[in-house]
């Protein structure tokens, strides 16, 4: 998809801090962080919303949050915790439009979020 920013970031041609890359998800900084460390992680296919994601999708969605725990403890958060959230649609928090899912760490995580 020619428009989407995460798109233009898997292909190279926008620069993002990396932290985790793997043939199907690439994980960066967050530009606008909401936490010490704030991570999004993304799937290099592009995917709308998570409703539509297909079952033929379970595994690459299963590789996001293994991802998440790898960067979780890359990162030096895992075992004092983290939150893992996706938002989809603009009532949602939805704001690019390319399925993604945010890592928060590195300060106690407040509920309800939102």
């Amino acid at each position: 998809m020619t428009d989407c920013i995460f798109c233009k970031i898997v292909a190279g041609d926008i620069p993002a801090d990396i932290v985790y890359d793997d043939p199907e998800v690439l994980a960066f900084r967050d530009i606008q962080p909401q936490a010490p460390v704030h991570v999004v992680i993304i799937p290099k296919r592009h995917i709308v919303t998570l409703n539509e994601l297909t079952p033929a999708d379970a595994a690459l969605v299963g590789r996001m949050f293994l991802a998440a725990q790898q960067i979780a403890r890359d990162l030096g958060v895992a075992e004092s915790g983290y939150r893992t959230l996706i938002n989809c649609n603009r009532d949602g928090g939805q704001y690019v439009m390319h399925v993604h899912m945010h890592l928060l760490g590195g300060r106690f995580m407040e509920w309800p979020p939102g």
